[in-house]
């Protein structure tokens, strides 16, 4: 996998300019290889890796046979790209993972909680759109795509084909409509998709890393997403969004637009100084 530092947020923008049509998905920890929360749960809580199939489908039984309390639309339970992606936004660890079309909203996510060097991993979606892995051209994205009644339990939920499906359900949410969102679906849950994608045979790189590391970085390139209006406010459109953009409010202090509450005050008729 090829990995790329970045120092500026030129650089970064720069960079993000040329991945016309790639998927990104942003860590705070640069280290952390990309799974999905359920494998992550299961590598911490269920370590017989044997019972994994099993405990993912007794956990998305449960949730249809529960939900039903607090939607008005039941079609969502039938269809599975959708029921799952209806217990992700909850909060339910499922096997999708969370990617963007945009770079910038994956920086956002990458940085907003960094306190160390964060990454944007990059999936190359216009070649991975038509590619298999290798020896088993037949399980191409079309093939095996989870919208189809029937697929997700034949080449997903049986956990034995290492390979990768990306694409949104048929009815996407307010979130995901405002964040560009994207899923990517492993077929196992055992290892992370970088690895997965060495199963697939291309000349092109099919996935890329930047790492965030330098002095100051993150808040440059906060700044710089927040005047583009990348915030929780935004990409969350309602109120818990809001309430968590005010973190950040509590960091910004526009230079020259803030009054100094105490400010120095001249040798002369002790006049405050002007900013």
């Amino acid at each position: 996998m090829d990995v790329t530092a970045i120092h500026n947020w030129d650089e970064f923008d720069s960079i993000a300019r040329d991945l016309d049509g790639w998927a990104f998905r942003g860590q705070r920890d640069a280290e952390w290889q990309v799974f999905s929360l359920l494998s992550r749960h299961l590598k911490d809580f269920v370590p017989d890796r044997s019972c994994w199939q099993e405990r993912e489908s007794r956990a998305i039984r449960i949730f249809r046979r529960k939900a039903h309390n607090y939607i008005p639309d039941l079609r969502i339970l039938d269809d599975d790209l959708r029921c799952l992606a209806l217990m992700q936004h909850h909060g339910a660890p499922t096997r999708l993972i969370d990617f963007t079309k945009s770079p910038y909203v994956a920086a956002f996510f990458a940085l907003e909680h960094a306190t160390a060097e964060a990454a944007v991993f990059a999936l190359n979606m216009p070649v991975l759109w038509h590619a298999a892995p290798s020896g088993s051209a037949d399980l191409t994205r079309e093939k095996t795509d989870p919208r189809e009644r029937g697929n997700f339990e034949t080449y997903f939920a049986a956990n034995k084909y290492e390979l990768v499906w990306t694409g949104e359900p048929t009815e996407m949410d307010r979130r995901l409509l405002a964040q560009s969102g994207t899923f990517v679906m492993p077929g196992v849950l055992d290892k992370p998709i970088e690895d997965i994608l060495k199963q697939y045979s291309s000349t092109e790189p099919l996935i890329r890393k930047f790492v965030f590391s330098g002095t100051n970085l993150r808040e440059e390139c906060m700044r710089s997403l927040y005047r583009m209006n990348i915030t929780n406010a935004t990409l969350f459109p309602d109120l818990d969004g809001l309430a968590k953009s005010i973190a950040f409010e509590l960091e910004i202090i526009w230079k020259g637009l803030v009054v100094d509450p105490h400010p120095k005050e001249s040798a002369d008729n002790k006049t405050p100084m002007k900013a």
